[in-house]
């Protein structure tokens, strides 16, 4: 029986998803609500995987695949989002997840990739695979791809609402350093302001939603 650990910040998302699992043979062993708290509880689960949101409050979970990532680089992650974009899915993997599943995939998607991610395989969902196989025969990049991976975090957290003093305790960092990421950020995709990059972040599919708000 695979054992997993689910992360989302949503009580009724977990609920749903321990479901459905259960019904495919594989078990739950743990349940977090927040990337701090995946972090947190891993060591004593021990899940064989880890089935995470990306948009959660607090570090969010790009930043939780990497935390996770330091403390086992055996672990086994599978990412949920419900973003459509090339930017999540690319950093995503290039963390160190193992998975990428979008939200809008069958329910039997979820157990492949569950049973993939288990067995130490790649597993990308269709749809997904294939917006990243064309962005690369069309040459289109997101603005973000310019953007170093910390500066990454600190734009989608600034373009999500959340101050700099905010994103400072998310991610560790003292607030002189999330500005000095977030002044190289202005630089590389010609904005000026919060609201520009909040707008660049719209239109590229980065957030959804109002900003301030937590995108599902």
């Amino acid at each position: 029986m695979i054992r997993v650990m689910l992360v989302d910040d949503h009580a009724l998302v977990r609920m749903g998803f321990r479901m459905l699992l259960a019904d495919a043979q594989v078990e739950v062993v743990a349940e977090a609500d927040s990337g701090e708290q995946a972090c947190a509880e891993y060591p004593r689960a021990k899940p064989d995987v880890v089935i995470l949101d990306i948009s959660m409050p607090g570090m969010g979970g790009l930043e939780a695949v990497r935390r996770l990532l330091a403390q086992d680089p055996k672990a086994r992650v599978l990412v949920l989002s419900a973003h459509e974009d090339t930017a999540h899915p690319r950093r995503v993997l290039r963390a160190g997840a193992l998975g990428y599943l979008t939200k809008r995939s069958a329910p039997d998607a979820l157990i492949a990739a569950v049973t993939a991610v288990a067995a130490n395989k790649a597993y990308v969902d269709p749809q997904t695979a294939q917006a990243l196989a064309m962005a690369q025969v069309r040459g289109e990049t997101s603005p973000a791809e310019a953007l170093s991976e910390r500066e990454f975090s600190v734009f989608v957290q600034l373009a999500r609402g959340l101050s700099v003093a905010q994103i400072a305790e998310n991610l560790k960092l003292s607030p002189s350093t999330v500005g000095t990421h977030l002044y190289h950020v202005k630089q590389k995709l010609g904005t000026a302001n919060q609201s520009e990059l909040t707008l660049v972040a719209l239109n590229w599919g980065l957030i959804e939603g109002n900003p301030g708000s937590q995108p599902r």
